[in-house]
């Protein structure tokens, strides 16, 4: 079923986001490229602990602290998607952005030609954690290349 000699993937390492990028790798020849893009909502931006943390050096500490943890989440990510994609004899790069998800991947997307973008769907309600909120109907006006959404993966 490999057919796409270059792939965007929007994955930022959820569950959801972790079967996107299974089916990318599948999706892709060997020989193949695909370039990761990770999305750190814009949220975080304003992330300074303000409710609880009173004194500017603090709320600058919280603040470092903050990235720094992010950043070390997304170098093991790409870490583990390198290694995935090589194994699988596929180039592989990544790109970091800080914004709106959807904004993000429509300007990345006009960088190169894909063959196609991949990127899972939206995490079901009664699954726990932060929603990016992403939202799909600027893509697809937006977008050249065609759109995987991968479902969400059930047990």
């Amino acid at each position: 079923m490999n057919n796409s000699n270059h792939v965007l993937l929007a994955s930022h390492g959820t569950e959801g986001a972790q079967a996107a990028e299974r089916m990318a790798l599948q999706l892709c020849t060997k020989g193949g490229r695909v370039h990761q893009l990770l999305v750190v909502p814009d949220l975080w931006k304003g992330m300074t602990g303000d409710d609880w943390l009173n004194n500017g050096s603090t709320r600058d500490r919280f603040r470092d602290y903050l990235e720094s943890e992010l950043e070390s989440e997304v170098r093991a990510h790409v870490k583990r998607m390198q290694d995935e994609a090589a194994s699988l004899e596929i180039d592989y790069s990544a790109k970091v952005m800080v914004g709106k998800p959807e904004q993000c991947l429509i300007e990345v997307s006009r960088e190169n030609h894909y063959d196609l973008i991949v990127m899972g769907s939206p995490r079901p309600k009664q699954v726990k954690g932060l929603r990016s909120r992403l939202k799909p109907e600027p893509l697809t006006h937006a977008l050249t290349s065609p759109l995987m959404i991968v479902p969400y993966p059930h047990d």
